[in-house]
């Protein structure tokens, strides 16, 4: 067949509408980006009015931006009335939002654990549920997990609790709700290179001491892009995995899996 009738190919998600929660940075925004490529129209949400106002101004072209702190029901609703609006359904839903923070048993505040059980718990919980309504036949939801999720690490009780919990919530919904109507699957992470880590800093040698450190935990010995997650998030977003409902892929170099 000669070049000029080779029809151009189609994307992997071409006209679905994904929304993807905490999608200004690291994994989430990585991974709206290759929905993007992939020719999906990509609502991302923002937590604060910083972030928010952040995203609009350097993202505003290329997504749809939302401002949603998922701890609180009401914005959530407000995110899916808006979709169903304006797009009248969505197809994909990528719930990536959620905090990362360590402290031993001893030292957990209240205020803190209440904090992340109400983001990585309630925020998916409710960020499905109410997105349930607007899935056309054949959608996905992906939840982003973590390899914590099975492995005991100190400081990460409350944490790997939550990210264990959400598992759970995955049998569940692929139990309870047709997969030939929306398909669930867990993504579960190993150490990537976010903006979840870095706090401390870089180094002399331009490494961040934090992610170094979980580097060590995994067979592979180093941490990931968050282009190599967002890869992973794509193929249990589009029919190249069309089969796989209630699965948890562990992209995490072998962590938590030998």
């Amino acid at each position: 067949m000669p070049a000029t009738q080779i029809p151009a190919r189609a994307g992997k998600l071409q006209g679905k509408v994904a929304v993807v929660t905490g999608g200004g940075s690291g994994i989430g925004l990585a991974t709206a980006r290759l929905y993007r490529a992939e020719g999906a129209t990509v609502v991302i949400t923002a937590s604060t009015a910083g972030s928010f106002a952040k995203a609009k101004t350097e993202l505003g072209k290329e997504f749809d931006v939302f401002q949603v702190d998922v701890a609180d029901v009401a914005q959530i609703e407000a995110l899916f009335a808006y979709v169903k609006s304006k797009y009248g359904f969505v197809d994909v839903v990528f719930a990536n939002a959620g905090i990362a923070q360590f402290k031993p048993t001893l030292e957990f505040e209240v205020e803190l654990y209440d904090r992340i059980m109400d983001v990585n718990v309630r925020g998916v919980y409710y960020t499905v549920a109410r997105a349930l309504p607007l899935f056309r036949d054949g959608g996905v939801v992906v939840i982003n997990s973590s390899m914590a999720s099975v492995m005991g690490i100190p400081g990460a009780s409350v944490y790997a609790a939550t990210k264990a919990t959400i598992r759970s919530f995955v049998r569940t919904w692929t139990a309870e709700i047709p997969p030939a109507k929306v398909r669930f699957n867990v993504l579960s992470p190993g150490p990537t290179v976010t903006p979840i880590f870095g706090k401390l800093g870089p180094d002399s040698s331009g490494h961040t001491p934090e992610i170094e450190a979980f580097a060590q935990m995994v067979p592979m010995k180093r941490a990931a892009d968050v282009e190599e997650i967002a890869r992973a998030a794509l193929f249990l977003s589009c029919a190249d995995s069309s089969y796989v409902a209630g699965a948890d892929l562990f992209a995490s170099g072998g962590g938590g899996q030998v």
